[in-house]
């Protein structure tokens, strides 16, 4: 019997610890609390709240958010504010545990999203994951001092940060990578976000 594949549009983010296959299992708990802690709370702060998003997917050493399209919930948001908060997030808490340090990638995108009764799937979700895990975002994290680092897709860069839109500066983004996707390729744009003293730092900052 067919079933009907109706797909939902979301905007994508997914987040990865780095070093997790070091760790023992012991440290994997205590760096998974303290991954969803902090991106909890970078949400809390931006005003992005569960009925936002749908269940966090996770992804043992990272997790999957998929925002709905709704007007407190901008694709913007996710570039202003969410990504700078959790960075700043991650370097207090670094400050204050340094054998907890905990360092991410990011990678953001925005499309269609397909469900069934086992989770999410489909093609946008694949290419979020081609940034995520592209050896180019790995490097740039391991030569990096800053906590985070992100991607976005080239249709997000496209859309919203070539605009220039209040908040985001086009030129902390780089076309660093490019993931082979559908039998194309696909270039990803790279930024190592600024740190603040404290979330509420970078909240300031991201509405200057």
């Amino acid at each position: 019997m067919n079933t009907l594949v109706v797909p939902r549009t979301r905007t994508i983010l997914s987040l990865d610890a780095e070093g997790s296959t070091t760790r023992t299992n012991t440290g994997r708990a205590l760096l998974r609390r303290v991954m969803y802690q902090l991106l909890e709370e970078a949400l809390r702060v931006s005003g992005i709240t569960p009925e936002h998003h749908d269940d966090f997917s996770d992804r043992g050493d990272g997790v999957l958010v998929l925002i709905r399209p709704v007007d407190e919930a901008p694709k913007t948001l996710l570039l202003t504010t969410v990504i700078p908060t959790l960075s700043a997030l991650l370097a207090e808490h670094a400050a204050r545990e340094p054998d907890q340090r905990l360092r991410l990638r990011a990678a953001v995108h925005a499309g269609e999203v397909h469900y069934d009764d086992r989770g999410c799937y489909g093609e946008d979700i694949d290419l979020t994951f081609r940034l995520l895990n592209a050896p180019a975002l790995k490097r740039t994290l391991r030569q990096a001092d800053a906590p985070l680092v992100l991607a976005v897709s080239q249709d997000i860069y496209r859309s919203l940060i070539r605009h220039g839109y209040e908040g985001i500066d086009g030129n902390a983004f780089e076309p660093l990578m490019r993931v082979r996707m559908a039998g194309r390729w696909v270039r990803g744009w790279v930024q190592v976000p600024g740190t603040y003293d404290s979330p509420a730092a970078a909240v300031s900052a991201a509405r200057i």
